[in-house]
């Protein structure tokens, strides 16, 4: 692991244990509340800190921020100011929730900057133009072709070359607490003479992350490896709802569609790449030797322990998995670099979520077509009950955390109920 050397923080802020938002976090996120109107602001232990009312009474002057930047209802146009703006208000407000500084502390509009996570109702953070899925976990990709294609020859003959990915639809992406429907479509099984209509019968989740980018390019430009961070502004948790029987009939020849489509939940909170840095890593070795727009010059992968959860209707929470983004084949830069190489434009607040992330063990994989594998193995809960895929009245709920020493970085949660088909 890299760069382990951080400064040792504390903050005045009461901190629960654990917490994901620590002082060395601080992510970004839009909410609102039944005195608020949508607005921008970091997370930092139970609290949100209101970045509208920082900027008003004076504590983020010296960034040179546009009038009412922060009083709206996503993050672009923030984003939109560069890196150099972004880093700087988010290193001014860790600033003033250090343990030895008073500013805010001790000054009269602390009750009013501070609102309590209970209280506040969480948005999606960006407005998302465009949204990228890519396939990019070799664990994966080698469990789904050994289950449908041929064990012997699991990966297609392209996908240690490029990173694979397809273009989803941004307008059903929400954020975490929003419940989504079953979905219907066709479907046709192998013993089935004709397809038939009806509610999915193996609806999925994927375990994934997503970026998002806080620059714009021009038609016919393209970002190389080397500058790909600098175009992305942070990360979210992804969960890419598959309907699997939908999928695996409409899949050829265009790739995916309904069965991908109706929804993908996300977490509330942008953890920037700064956040990120003391736990960058390696990814796994390429072999074969990848063409040199997908070489990289440094590492660009992150250690990121994921898990994921299912709680039925009535019963506890189960654990049904635990993964890590540093399984991850292709990395971000490669992503972005390989996304834009034909001279494809980008924008900010566009997505671009990981492809399931999976590791080398069962208990890694991260989805239940893989869990159960294609429902042969069901999974047994905790109140007796058993799953092959997920059923209506289940919430399942997605975390990710790092952590280096007593360094804690997280993601808080993106969690969903499913509800019946309309």
């Amino acid at each position: 692991m890299k760069n382990q050397n951080v400064s040792q923080k504390s903050t005045w802020v009461q901190m629960p244990k654990n917490t994901d938002f620590t002082i060395y976090n601080l992510p970004f996120g839009v909410f609102k509340n039944k005195r608020l109107s949508p607005r921008a602001g970091i997370a930092i232990g139970e609290k949100i800190v209101d970045l509208s009312i920082l900027q008003n009474e004076g504590f983020l002057s010296d960034c040179h921020l546009p009038e009412d930047i922060f009083v709206k209802d996503s993050l672009n146009d923030f984003i939109a100011l560069g890196k150099n703006i972004t880093r700087k208000v988010r290193e001014r407000v860790q600033y003033l929730l250090e343990e030895d500084t008073a500013d805010l502390k001790d000054h009269q509009s602390r009750g009013k900057a501070m609102v309590n996570f209970k209280d506040a109702e969480m948005l999606m953070p960006v407005k998302v133009g465009d949204y990228t899925d890519f396939y990019s976990s070799m664990e994966h990709a080698t469990n789904v072709g050994t289950m449908f294609r041929d064990p012997e020859n699991a990966l297609l003959p392209n996908w240690k070359h490029l990173p694979v990915g397809y273009h989803g639809r941004a307008s059903s992406i929400v954020p975490s607490g929003i419940p989504i429907h079953r979905p219907k479509g066709q479907y046709k099984d192998a013993n089935m003479e004709t397809p038939e209509f009806g509610p999915s019968r193996r609806l999925d989740f994927e375990l994934e992350l997503a970026f998002i980018t806080g620059k714009s390019t021009k038609m016919g430009d393209n970002i190389s490896t080397a500058d790909a961070e600098d175009y992305i502004f942070g990360f979210v948790l992804f969960n890419d709802w598959s309907a699997r029987d939908l999928q695996a009939w409409e899949y050829v020849p265009l790739g995916p569609f309904l069965g991908k489509n109706f929804a993908s939940s996300i977490s509330p909170w942008i953890v920037t790449l700064d956040a990120l840095e003391p736990f960058r890593v390696a990814n796994p070795k390429q072999d074969p030797e990848v063409l040199p727009y997908l070489q990289c010059e440094k590492d660009h992968g992150f250690d990121i322990q994921l898990e994921v959860y299912l709680s039925p209707e009535k019963g506890h929470e189960n654990k049904l998995c635990s993964s890590n983004f540093k399984y991850m084949y292709w990395n971000i830069a490669q992503q972005l670099a390989h996304h834009t190489v034909n001279g494809c434009n980008i924008n900010v607040g566009d997505m671009y979520a990981s492809g399931t992330i999976s590791g080398p063990t069962e208990d890694s994989y991260g989805s239940m077509l893989e869990l159960s594998w294609k429902g042969t193995k069901p999974i047994k809960l905790s109140d007796g009950s058993e799953r092959k895929f997920i059923n209506d009245g289940d919430t399942v709920t997605m975390r990710g955390y790092c952590e280096n020493g007593n360094i804690r970085v997280g993601f808080g949660q993106v969690s969903a109920k499913v509800l019946p088909a309309k």
